[in-house]
């Protein structure tokens, strides 16, 4: 591999840490990998590894070259590389997790082509199903361990804890960008936005609309406020009102508009995915982004005057 080649390795690798937030930015990658390893420098090297996996397998593997350069083989890896690390246990849990980011790369390819006739982009569903499949997989196979955080419960025994006070900025504005890379960090958090920014101010500017519309949504309707505090209710919002921007350039006021929808609508999803969840001890992830950002495209190929 010559330099250039190399360069243009490493490029594509960081923008596929930066596609995770839906922005294609080598910068903004190399600022949330600072921002990850500001939090955890396991977790750094797991992000960075997974990157540089996922990317390579869209390489060797023939892709589309233009794929390959934007980082769209990278995000889902490196998302599932950090879930797997972080939501197993014991000393295998660091080859699952990259064995986990390899495999999300085959499953990104072969979503893009059950889809492609949808024109419908695939997102993080990929990386939501397999984070899934190998959390459930601890229950039959024991190499795979599940974290003791992750502990299932009965519906019958849960109780909803809305105690506490909520701190609106330093914690869930800021704890909501960071969760969107499971972070829990507040430095983590204001870089992740430095990097959002770095791509545009516009960009900037969705992630505080989205990420207090979510907020004021889930007070509003009498969310936990745990969760609330740590950004669990925020990262989906953030997200999907940055996707729904990205559709709608050619009208930013309706975009605008549709995208803080969308951004509260995914507290109630992640809040009804939470419950359905509860039983096997799973994380919600990013389904409640995928769920919105999908309603809303494909109810725009119906519905043309959305």
């Amino acid at each position: 591999m010559n330099k250039n080649s190399f360069n243009s390795f490493i490029t594509s690798s960081l923008k596929g840490i930066s596609q995770v937030i839906l922005i294609e930015n080598a910068v903004s990658g190399l600022i949330i990998l600072a921002a990850i390893t500001v939090a955890s420098y396991a977790l750094g090297i797991i992000a960075l590894c997974s990157a540089l996996i996922g990317t390579l397998i869209g390489k060797l593997g023939g892709a589309d070259q233009d794929s390959v350069s934007q980082g769209l083989y990278g995000y889902n890896s490196v998302l599932s590389g950090l879930a797997l690390s972080l939501f197993l246990s014991g000393n295998d849990r660091w080859i699952i997790a990259l064995f986990g980011a390899a495999v999300a790369a085959l499953c990104t390819a072969a979503t893009m082509h059950f889809m492609r006739q949808s024109a419908i982009p695939v997102l993080t569903f990929p990386y939501i199903i397999l984070t899934w499949f190998l959390l459930l997989a601890s229950y039959r196979l024991i190499t795979f361990k599940i974290s003791p955080d992750l502990v299932p419960q009965t519906l019958a025994s849960w109780k909803l804890d809305i105690h506490g006070g909520i701190h609106w900025l330093l914690g869930a504005a800021v704890n909501g960008v960071g969760q969107i890379f499971f972070l829990d960090h507040p430095l983590s958090g204001i870089l992740l936005f430095i990097a959002i920014c770095c791509a545009g101010w516009k960009f900037g500017a969705y992630t505080i609309i989205g990420s207090f519309a979510s907020l004021i949504t889930a007070y509003g309707l009498g969310g936990e406020h745990q969760l609330i505090n740590s950004g669990l209710y925020g990262f989906n919002a953030i997200l999907t009102i940055i996707a729904v921007s990205l559709v709608f350039k050619e009208n930013e006021r309706q975009g605008l508009i549709i995208g803080i929808i969308g951004a509260c609508l995914t507290v109630p999803i992640a809040a009804s995915l939470q419950t359905w969840l509860l039983p096997f001890g799973l994380p919600v992830l990013t389904m409640p982004f995928v769920l919105c950002t999908w309603i809303i495209l494909g109810a725009r190929k119906l519905l043309p005057r959305l």
